[in-house]
């Protein structure tokens, strides 16, 4: 690699960290992209090669095979500069009620998965004294809904780790951000039924999430609408809460 800083997206094929990965490779960095189907990351690997002369890995990396992360981060040629976590899985609140493999998948893809990881790096950039990690949130995990309080217990988990571990690693040189987009209009979105003016294009997250890393932010509601309505509904007393129908 060059000496240049190294951005790693783990989730590298979604439309966010494509987005995300754009951002940094503008900005100079070069690229570590991270996914189950390292094929399918190729053609964005050969775009960021020739639209910014970035130097780009690639490495497979499946969230749910938590055996496999101490082999993962301690085979990488380097150690990256900053780590973004961009994986997830929405899924369908209405069979995860049901289903208990797919409510345990929602789980463990939003917060088991993400929070080990980026736990994992966060001991190595520690022992280093730098280094940045993002963990993409959601404000679903701001307060429990009855649409998607699988999804959303699973997102405010990870908030709350990524809480904890951002207080722990700030005193050995590290900055851990949480990055909430809210409404994103992306593949995983597609079909559901968006709020426009709450609405937000995957490359206003990548921006937000690189911005978040130049200016240390610790947490970044992508748009600063989502910050107010989460505060009302957070406000809500829950008598009134549950009746809601959302």
């Amino acid at each position: 690699m060059t000496s240049r800083k190294t951005a790693m997206v783990l989730g590298g094929s979604s439309d966010i960290g494509r987005a995300a990965a754009r951002a940094f490779a503008k900005c100079g960095y070069d690229i570590v992209l991270a996914g189950r189907d390292v094929a399918a990351l190729e053609p964005d690997a050969a775009d960021l090669r020739a639209r910014y002369n970035v130097e780009v890995g690639l490495h497979r990396f499946d969230v749910l095979d938590t055996a496999s992360f101490q082999s993962f981060v301690g085979g990488l040629p380097a150690l990256p500069d900053v780590v973004v976590s961009i994986i997830g899985l929405l899924g369908v609140q209405a069979n995860a009620e049901s289903d208990l493999a797919h409510a345990t998948a929602i789980m463990r893809s939003n917060y088991e998965g993400p929070a080990l990881i980026l736990g994992l790096f966060a001991e190595r950039f520690l022992a280093r004294g730098s280094g940045t990690l993002v963990g993409v949130s959601s404000v679903a995990g701001d307060r429990g809904r009855a649409s998607n309080y699988v999804y959303g217990s699973a997102k405010a988990g990870f908030s709350a780790f990524l809480s904890g571990l951002r207080a722990r690693a700030s005193r050995g040189g590290v900055h851990v951000v949480t990055v909430k987009p809210g409404f994103v209009r992306t593949k995983m979105t597609e079909g559901m039924r968006l709020i426009g003016p709450l609405t937000v294009e995957a490359p206003v997250v990548g921006d937000a999430i690189l911005n978040a890393v130049e200016n240390k932010t610790d947490v970044v509601y992508v748009s600063g609408k989502w910050r107010l309505v989460m505060l009302i509904i957070k406000a809500l007393p829950e008598a009134v809460f549950k009746k809601l129908k959302f």
